[in-house]
């Protein structure tokens, strides 16, 4: 494959993605696999750069730690960059690989769990020391770069400790461990200049009811992120704070379930001031949701926060965190986006991995050039939509009927129900009044 004006590397370091260089625009009628068609950075939709809208990041944890392993056989990839046995070397090396990749892609963020960074230790001084050595190589190669930390998390689902939850855990034992591993994460990504810090409470459910106080565990969950977020608070940390939902898998039944199970556990116990949703695609369709449905639930609360993009099969009942491809899926999710002011603190991570079959490492480069290039004329598609085409008013037309008169009163809270009773009485049999589904679906395809 041609070089198209390669970064400039470090002196002395390996340059693993030989070959490609920095990925550009060149338009939809670019034959060049190694090119963005509809991602240009510069681009004005709707008042706002292309770059500013989707606030791409490269998830560290499937791009560069993820070797293709799966329940049947071990991985199939091996990353040049995960062959020194030396831990902090190793985690230096991903690092340098990691970085190359940002950089050639033009993203603007990367995000991680504390243990993609670095291997784990044997205690929590070794994690800590460990984290705080990654943690400055970490600093170097951002200032170096202009790359930023979208978000950081700690992982509290690997560890056969966490077997049984982390905050959620019946064992107060393991409950501190999980608050030690997340203040060191909460440190890292304060030092780091995060934006944001995820939960993802991957262990935080039960297997069975039967051995399960599902109250306590709620409550338990609640005071730890009470706790993680006032620490957080008092070092200074002004970004947001994200829950993931998923419904089940590790867990038969996870308390994150979906966006509305999340939002109501944070309004019950007085979190939503500073926490919102980050939604994934591929856990949407896990809880028999739609992504665009849960988007708009987190919308209507005012929680939504970020994305993780990926998709799953239609035809597997798990997590395949693929990469997005399905335009008029994204399409309809912009329109959730756009329309409800955008996201707020977070952007689209792509929590996704290239199939176990997809062995070279330039498959790294065309999965993302594809999720990329996905949303960017997913937006450009949405922007048409909603400011050139009638969708807008064709939906306001279906509730004319509150725009004024009774209705409006029912809207305002002015109408008791004696006065509905009265009103139906009075009006008869209502008017059988079209959805126009398909015209909706027309309308959106003409775009896409």
């Amino acid at each position: 494959m041609a070089n198209l004006n390669p970064i400039n590397l470090t002196t002395g370091q390996t340059e693993y993605f030989k070959g490609v260089g920095k990925i550009r625009f060149e338009g939809p009628e670019s034959d060049n696999p190694m090119a963005y068609r509809y991602y240009d950075e510069h681009k004005l939709v709707g008042g706002k750069t292309m770059r500013e809208h989707l606030k791409f990041a490269v998830a560290y944890w499937h791009s560069l730690c993820g070797t293709g392993g799966d329940p049947f056989g071990p991985g199939t990839k091996a990353f040049p960059w995960l062959q020194a046995g030396d831990p902090v070397q190793q985690a230096k090396d991903k690092m340098d690989a990691a970085f190359e990749l940002i950089t050639k892609l033009g993203l603007p963020y990367f995000c991680f769990h504390d243990f993609d960074l670095i291997a784990e230790g044997d205690s929590l001084a070794e994690n800590e020391k460990r984290l705080q050595t990654i943690g400055a190589y970490a600093k170097e190669k951002m200032a170096a770069s202009g790359v930023q930390l979208l978000w950081g998390t700690a992982n509290l689902f690997s560890h056969p400790r966490y077997m049984n939850g982390a905050a959620t855990n019946p064992d107060f034992a393991v409950v501190t461990h999980a608050g030690a591993q997340v203040k060191m994460a909460l440190d890292l990504t304060i030092e780091l200049g995060g934006e944001n810090y995820v939960f993802w409470g991957g262990r935080e459910g039960y297997q069975s009811l039967l051995n399960t106080d599902m109250k306590r565990e709620l409550a338990h969950m609640a005071r730890f992120l009470h706790l993680a977020k006032d620490y957080a608070r008092q070092q200074g940390f002004k970004g947001t704070f994200f829950i993931e939902p998923k419904p089940m898998e590790p867990s038969k039944h996870q308390y994150d379930f979906d966006s509305a199970t999340v939002i109501g556990f944070l309004r019950e116990y007085d979190l939503l001031d500073d926490f919102k949703l980050n939604v994934e695609v591929n856990h949407a369709t896990l809880a028999l949701h739609s992504f665009q449905h849960e988007l708009q639930v987190a919308a209507n609360a005012g929680a939504l926060g970020s994305i993780d993009a990926n998709r799953g099969d239609y035809q597997n009942g798990w997590d395949t965190d693929q990469f997005p491809n399905n335009i008029l899926e994204i399409t309809e999710a912009m329109l959730v986006i756009l329309e409800s002011g955008g996201l707020q603190g977070g952007g689209i991570n792509f929590d996704a991995k290239t199939r176990r079959n997809s062995t070279d490492l330039d498959d790294l480069f065309h999965a993302h050039i594809g999720g990329i290039d996905v949303f960017a004329r997913a937006l450009l598609a949405a922007d048409a939509i909603l400011s050139k085409s009638a969708y807008r008013q064709m939906r306001r037309e279906r509730y004319a009927s509150f725009d004024s008169g009774d209705g409006q009163a029912f809207e305002s809270g002015k109408l008791q129900l004696t006065d509905l009773a009265r009103i139906a009485g009075r009006n008869g049999e209502p008017e059988i009044r079209s959805g126009k589904q398909e015209l909706f679906e027309n309308l959106v395809n003409r775009y896409v």
